[in-house]
C-alpha cells in the first residue's frame, strides 16, 4: 500500500511541470493572472504579518502607537528595503519595483491601500461628533480656523525657504507640503484624553471640535491643490479664477452633499433597518461609502471626500456605532495594509543630507504653527494660557490624513519619494513627541479663565452615580441596564473592550455608561435625565426581586448536599 502511494506521488511530481508548461502555452494570459495573484497574496500575506507584529511592539514595549509599527513594517519590508532581495522560491523579489510606474508597488497592491483609505474615512466621519462641533462651533472653528491657516503659510513658506528647486509660494510641492502641514489625526489625543477622563472638559470637546473643522478645511484644501496639479501637468497655466474655481466646486460639493447625507441619513437609516440584520445593513452602508467615493472622483475630488461625507452624514444616526463595530473585521484587516503600502513608498537613498535635515525642520515648524495656530485662537476666547497650550498640542498628532494627502500627491505626480519621505519623517516626530507632550500639559488645573462662568458656557451631561457593595452586584446591574436599553430599541456599543464603556444612541438621545469596579456612572443630557433614571429603577428593581427571592430559596448547602447525594446514589 505505501508502495503505490509512493508511485502515485512520484508520478504527480514528473507530471506536474508538463501540466504547468502545458498551461502556459495554451494560455499565457492565464497563467500570468495566476502567477500575479500568487505575488499579491505572498505580498498580503507579508504585510499583516509583519504589519501586526511589528505594531504590537510598537505597542507593548515601546509605549508608542501602533500606527508607526504598521508604517515601520512597509519601510523595513518595501521594495526599497528588503523587499528587494530575490528569493529563489519566486524566483525574484517579493516587492519587485514596478517598470515605468511612478508608484513603488504594483497596481494590484496599491488597489488595497486605496480600498483600505476609504474605509479609514469613512470611519472617521462615523466617529465624528457634529453636535458637539455645533454646540462649541465658536471657539472649534476659530481653533481649527487658525491652525489650519497658519499651518498652510508656514508648511509653504519652509518649503520656499529650505527646500533646493522649490522657489515660488505656488509651486505644486511647495502647495502640497503646506497641505501636508494642516492634516491632523486626534485619534492620538482622544485616546489620552479619555485615559485622562478629560474628554468632556472645554479642551477636550474644544480639541474635537476643531479637529472637525480642521479635517473639512484640509480636505478642501486637498481638492483644490489636486485641481491645481493637474491643470499645471497637462500644461495649462493656473489663474486666480480657476482656483477660486476648484475652491467654489470644492466648498459646494462638500457643503451640498453634506447638507443632503444629513438631511437624508434618518430616512435612508429607517429603509436599511427593514432588512433587521445588522451585517446585511453594515454590508449596504460600506457600498454606499465605495459608491461616494467613486462619484467624488467623477467629480474631480478625492475619493476620501465622498467616504467622509458619507461616514459624518450617518454619525448622527443611531446605527453609527454599529455600523462600526460590523465593520471593525475589514477595518483591522485593512488598515494596517494601508499604513504598511504608504511605509513602502519611502525611498531610504533620498532620506540624508538636505532631505533629512529640511524633514526635521519641516517637522518642527509644523507643530509649532499648530500650536501657535490653534492656541492663540482658544487664549482670544476666554482661556487661560495653560488651556491654551492644551488645545494647541491636542492638535500637533499627524497620521493617516497626512500619509493620504502624500499618498495622492505622490500617485498624481505632483510630488516624488523626496517629498513623500518628508511626510513620513513628519508623522514620526509628532506622533513620538506629541503623547508625552499631551501628558504633561493635561495636568494641573482648569484651563480657563478665573472670571467665566463654566458650567454655564461649557454645559456637561448630567451625571447619574450608582455604587454597589461588590464589584458582581454592579456587573448584575450594568448587564440588566444594557439588556434594558436594547428593549427599548437603543443601539449599544462597547467602546473600550479592556473597560466597560458604552455609548448607548436612538434618535436623537445619547447616554454613556461607564462601570469602574464597584461604581457604575450614565451621563445624558437633562432633557433625557428623567428617562434613564426611570430605566436605571426598573433594573434595580429586578435585583430586588432577585434577592427578595433568593430568601426562600434552599440554602446552597443543602442544594449541594443534594446534587452529590444524587451522584452516589447513581453510582451504586
Amino acid at each position: 500500500m505505501k508502495k503505490k502511494i509512493r508511485n502515485v506521488l512520484l508520478v504527480c511530481l514528473l507530471a506536474f511541470p508538463l501540466f504547468a508548461s502545458g498551461s502556459e502555452v495554451e494560455s499565457g494570459t492565464g497563467y500570468d493572472m495566476t502567477h500575479l495573484m500568487t505575488i499579491l497574496v505572498l505580498q498580503l500575506a507579508v504585510i499583516v504579518i509583519m504589519a501586526r507584529f511589528l505594531g504590537f511592539i510598537f505597542n507593548r514595549f515601546l509605549k508608542m502607537p501602533q500606527v508607526l509599527g504598521w508604517l515601520s513594517a512597509g519601510i523595513f519590508f518595501g521594495p526599497h528595503a528588503l523587499g528587494s532581495i530575490i528569493l529563489p522560491l519566486i524566483d525574484g523579489p517579493i516587492f519587485p519595483l514596478p517598470v515605468g510606474s511612478t508608484l513603488p508597488v504594483s497596481p494590484e497592491l496599491y488597489a488595497f491601500g486605496v480600498v483600505a483609505s476609504i474605509i479609514l474615512l469613512f470611519f472617521a466621519g462615523l466617529e465624528t461628533d457634529l453636535p458637539t462641533f455645533i454646540k462649541f462651533s465658536g471657539v472649534g472653528s476659530a481653533v481649527g480656523l487658525g491652525g489650519v491657516v497658519l499651518s498652510f503659510i508656514m508648511g509653504d513658506m519652509t518649503a520656499v525657504l529650505f527646500f533646493p528647486g522649490i522657489d515660488s509660494f505656488m509651486d505644486t510641492q511647495a502647495l502640497f507640503l503646506g497641505t501636508l502641514s494642516t492634516a491632523t489625526s486626534v485619534g492620538i489625543t482622544a485616546k489620552i484624553l479619555s485615559e485622562k477622563r478629560k474628554m468632556s472638559s472645554p479642551e477636550g470637546v474644544t480639541i474635537l471640535a476643531g479637529a472637525v473643522l480642521d479635517d473639512v478645511l484640509g480636505i478642501i484644501i486637498l481638492a483644490v491643490v489636486v485641481g491645481i496639479s493637474k491643470v499645471r501637468m497637462s500644461g495649462g497655466s493656473v489663474e486666480w479664477g480657476h482656483i477660486g474655481i476648484i475652491a467654489a466646486k470644492a466648498l459646494g460639493f462638500w457643503v451640498t452633499s453634506t447638507i443632503l447625507g444629513i438631511l437624508l441619513a434618518p430616512k435612508l437609516t429607517k429603509s436599511l433597518k427593514w432588512f433587521q440584520s445588522m451585517e446585511v445593513i453594515a454590508g449596504i452602508a460600506l457600498g454606499l461609502a465605495l459608491l461616494f467615493a467613486g462619484l467624488s472622483e467623477m467629480a474631480g475630488l478625492a475619493m476620501i471626500i465622498g467616504a467622509y461625507v458619507l461616514g459624518l452624514s450617518l454619525s448622527q444616526t443611531d446605527m453609527a456605532q454599529d455600523l462600526m463595530r460590523n465593520l471593525q473585521g475589514a477595518y483591522r484587516f485593512l488598515v494596517p495594509i494601508f499604513f504598511g503600502i504608504m511605509g513602502m513608498m519611502v525611498d531610504f537613498s533620498v532620506m540624508k543630507g538636505h532631505i533629512l535635515i529640511f524633514g526635521l525642520i519641516y517637522s518642527g515648524t509644523a507643530m509649532l504653527s499648530k500650536i501657535i495656530g490653534c492656541g492663540l485662537p482658544a487664549f482670544m476666547t476666554k482661556f487661560n494660557l495653560h488651556g491654551s497650550l492644551r488645545i494647541g498640542s491636542g492638535m500637533l498628532p499627524r497620521g493617516e490624513v497626512t500619509l493620504i494627502v502624500a499618498g495622492i500627491g505622490l500617485t498624481s505626480g505632483a510630488i516624488g519619494t523626496d517629498i513623500f519621505s518628508v511626510a513620513i519623517i513628519t508623522m514620526f516626530v509628532a506622533s513620538i513627541a506629541a503623547p508625552p507632550i499631551l501628558v504633561k500639559v493635561f495636568d494641573g488645573g482648569s484651563g480657563l479663565r478665573s472670571d467665566i462662568d463654566v458650567k454655564k458656557k461649557y454645559p456637561e451631561f448630567t451625571p447619574i452615580k450608582l455604587e454597589f457593595p461588590s464589584k458582581r452586584m454592579a456587573d448584575f446591574i450594568r448587564e440588566e441596564i444594557v439588556a434594558a436599553f436594547k428593549n427599548e430599541e437603543f443601539f449599544t456599543h462597547r467602546v473600550d473592550f479592556t473597560r466597560h464603556i458604552y455609548h448607548v444612541r436612538k434618535d436623537q438621545i445619547l447616554i454613556t455608561l461607564f462601570q469602574e469596579g464597584n461604581k457604575i456612572e450614565l451621563n445624558t443630557s437633562s432633557r433625557d435625565e428623567p428617562f434613564v433614571r426611570l430605566l436605571v429603577s426598573e433594573s434595580l428593581l429586578v435585583l430586588k426581586d432577585l434577592l427578595s427571592g433568593s430568601g426562600s430559596m434552599q440554602s446552597p448547602d443543602s442544594m449541594g448536599a443534594d446534587l452529590l447525594g444524587g451522584l452516589f446514589e447513581d453510582e451504586s
